[in-house]
């Protein structure tokens, strides 16, 4: 069963770029920045200045009702908006209920409702055990994104949550085209979802100093840069409609790409550090590219995890330049973080939606807002958008605990 092959049929977010995938996309390629001032109260305590803020998000417009809305916290409500997209998108609305027992949902987490439990602790603390709203189990786990996004559109396939740090979005795709290779499912919604910008966990990061201390929104988030000082933290989700690629063709579905690789490895090293010169990430790219029958030389195009860490980007890179090796100079290098900040356990979602749309529209979009390029980072790296022929394309994503995905997009063959 693991000859099936997995076709991507819709596409859906909401980021900091837009409500939609069309707005999002369109920003990306504009050169738009979607990362904005945070109010006094963050930058007087916490000396953060900046995020990528969701603005005007209201969640009755994607056809929820109010009641229902306020007992899902705000990722999860992400996260269902970006599945109502992708699932509009990928016509498969039309074939529901009959598909629906194999219709399945992979969404990826990181943190959960991490402002929900601060404020539900403070109530506690304040009003002891009768302040505590019955709903805080079901509104904090992660993986009730997947849960409500199952519940809300009944899909009655397979059911998980992926929670690996700012890989949750990527493995979510991952298992979710596994399942359909191995035939638990015929189609997935799958991607990430995060919504953590609250007090306690933008004092996490920065008293860990990840974060950047820039007080400029164009140039807070800088991949590559060697002025980069530090990731932007972002809310949002992406995901994908993945489907049984026979299946696709013979209802006459739009398909963006066929997803042919999957990596994941462990770096086996450090909490918080990915291991030297980015050996757990480049087992990852190798992985997946074996996976999709593919060669090094193959790829046209990867989204790369380029968060703006010192380290993080020099390793990823020292990855890449491994992996790659004399491709490596052609090899057309996006880090879409620099207009979209970090989604955490949505970031992998998001930039998977934009890698299928750079095979799909021979696109390759740009990474902002590079002046000058780290001498120590000797990749190819997109400037602005470029058009340029994109026949496969991986994206990347890395996490704390040592964790890394990866995935490869192929231009479907005729």
């Amino acid at each position: 069963m693991l000859t099936r092959r997995v076709a991507i049929t819709g596409l859906g977010c909401v980021s900091p770029l837009g409500l939609s995938m069309d707005a999002s996309w369109s920003s990306l390629l504009a050169g738009r920045c979607g990362i904005t001032p945070l109010g006094e109260e963050f930058s007087e305590d916490l000396r953060v200045f900046v995020a990528g803020t969701i603005h005007n998000y209201d969640p009755t417009l994607w056809g929820l009702d109010k009641k229902t809305a306020r007992r899902m916290e705000r990722f999860s409500q992400f996260a269902y908006s970006a599945a109502k997209e992708a699932l509009a998108d990928s016509g498969l609305a039309s074939h529901l209920p009959e598909l629906s027992e194999r219709f399945g949902v992979s969404i990826g987490v990181g943190m959960g409702g991490v402002e929900f439990i601060y404020n539900a602790s403070n109530r506690f603390h304040h009003r002891g055990p009768k302040g505590v709203s019955p709903f805080l189990i079901p509104l904090i786990i992660p993986n009730m994104a997947s849960g409500m996004v199952s519940n809300l559109l009944q899909l009655k396939g397979p059911n998980i949550c992926t929670t690996t740090a700012c890989a949750s979005g990527s493995h979510g795709i991952g298992e979710g085209y596994l399942m359909i290779k191995s035939a638990m499912a015929d189609a997935m919604i799958a991607g990430g979802a995060e919504s953590a910008l609250c007090h306690v966990a933008l004092a996490g990061f920065a008293n860990m100093g990840a974060l950047s201390k820039s007080q400029n929104p164009s140039k807070a988030s800088m991949p590559y840069d060697l002025q980069r000082s530090g990731f932007v933290m972002s809310e949002g989700a992406g995901v994908v409609v993945l489907e049984e690629l026979e299946r696709a063709r013979r209802r006459g579905a739009t398909i963006y790409c066929e997803l042919t690789g999957y990596g994941m490895t462990g770096d086996a090293y450090h909490m918080t550090h990915p291991s030297p010169h980015g050996e757990g990430a480049a087992r990852c790219l190798k992985q997946a590219l074996e996976l999709s029958g593919l060669e090094p030389h193959d790829i046209d195009h990867l989204n790369a995890h380029g968060t703006g860490t010192k380290s993080g980007d020099l390793f990823e890179a020292q990855a890449v330049s491994s992996v790659f090796s004399n491709h490596t100079k052609d090899l057309m290098i996006s880090a879409t973080k620099g207009a979209t900040g970090h989604l955490l356990g949505g970031s992998g979602g998001l930039e998977a939606c934009f890698a299928a749309l750079s095979v799909f529209h021979n696109l390759i979009p740009p990474t902002l807002p590079l002046h000058q390029q780290d001498p120590e980072i000797v990749l190819n790296v997109a400037s602005q958008t470029r058009n340029h022929p994109v026949n496969a394309a991986m994206s990347l994503s890395l996490g704390f605990g040592g964790t890394n995905a990866a995935l490869v997009f192929q231009k479907l063959d005729s």
